[in-house]
């Protein structure tokens, strides 16, 4: 399978600040690859140079074969773009916030008003068209910017944390929208903070913290670092927790904490490594208040990677990344 998005060792310095630090990956034809890491980790400062608005320090990317530096014009010529807000004009209906990008992006004339409307029905906006889109809700605005992003039909889609913001149901709505695009044969590059979004959308995931790469694989793949369960064991005081650690670290590896009442603990198992738990926990007459299995999730993969949750932002970062 070719590569549609190819980035080799590209790097960007704002100053004294690293937001994007050699980092490498590629992305085939027609599939999803989820760029997954909190604010200020690169990931808005990786599409800015893949869709030419930022020219990297070093290294090469290339979009559908076209190098990102030598032919900037060629490459916004071919792909799509949705950023964290909304780019629409408010002023404008719906229906003329699509002509517009129509005649933009050099759409021959005859065809914007039915690419117009095409893209009105598939997202669900044909009875808004002509209402100025400052009556929109969050959804409804997020579903014309995705639209006006594939007035052109582009090959590549970037979207840079395309549902932040919106509500579950708006959320759950997009997310069908593109599974259809891809579904359609678009190659799409998705950041995002939402680790839902990145198990359900993404066929690989990358994740990256401090302008690197952390871990590369499908989210499967990620988990099964993990182990096959995680075992959470919540104490009546602190006290317990912080004793348990020591106990529990026999039965399986326990993940920094995240709670000073809450103790995690990878298990290779769910049957005797918890009957082994209790046990453990038992002869040593600490008080447990609940205790929870589960299978892992993209969150504990950060955690182990990091030592952080992924909603834990860097309030040291000076730029947007």
């Amino acid at each position: 399978m070719e590569h549609a998005i190819q980035v080799e060792d590209i790097g960007k310095r704002f100053g004294s600040v690293v937001a994007v630090d050699s980092i490498s990956f590629s992305v085939p034809e027609g599939t999803v690859l989820g760029l997954l890491g909190p604010n200020g980790a690169g990931k808005t400062t990786t599409v800015r140079i893949l869709t030419t608005i930022l020219r990297p320090d070093r290294g090469r990317a290339t979009v559908l074969g076209i190098d990102v530096a030598r032919a900037p014009a060629a490459v916004r010529a071919a792909i799509g773009l949705a950023g964290q807000y909304a780019a629409i004009d408010e002023n404008l209906t719906g229906r003329e916030n699509l002509r517009m990008v129509g005649q933009l992006t050099h759409l021959p004339s005859r065809r914007i008003s039915a690419r117009a409307d095409e893209l009105l029905e598939r997202f669900d906006l044909t009875d808004a068209a002509n209402r100025p889109a400052k009556t929109y809700s969050g959804g409804m605005r997020r579903r014309l910017d995705l639209a006006a992003a594939l007035v052109h039909r582009p090959r590549a889609l970037f979207l840079d944390e395309p549902t932040t913001g919106l509500d579950p149901r708006s959320r759950t709505d997009l997310w069908a929208v593109i599974q259809e695009l891809v579904t359609d044969g678009t190659t799409l590059l998705l950041t995002t903070q939402y680790l839902e979004e990145a198990d359900r959308l993404a066929d690989n995931i990358v994740v990256i913290d401090d302008g690197r790469i952390i871990a590369e694989g499908t989210a499967s793949q990620l988990k099964s670092r993990l182990g096959s369960t995680i075992l959470e064991v919540n104490f009546v005081d602190p006290l317990g927790a912080l004793q348990a650690r020591s106990v529990l670290s026999r039965v399986g590896t326990v993940e920094a904490p995240v709670d000073d009442r809450l103790v995690a603990v990878t298990i290779p198992d769910d049957g005797p490594a918890v009957l082994s738990a209790v046990r453990l926990l038992d002869a040593e007459t600490i008080d447990v208040h609940s205790i929870a299995v589960r299978q892992p999730t993209l969150d504990d993969v950060f955690l182990q990677l990091t030592g952080h949750n992924l909603d834990e932002t860097d309030s040291t970062q000076k730029v947007p990344a």
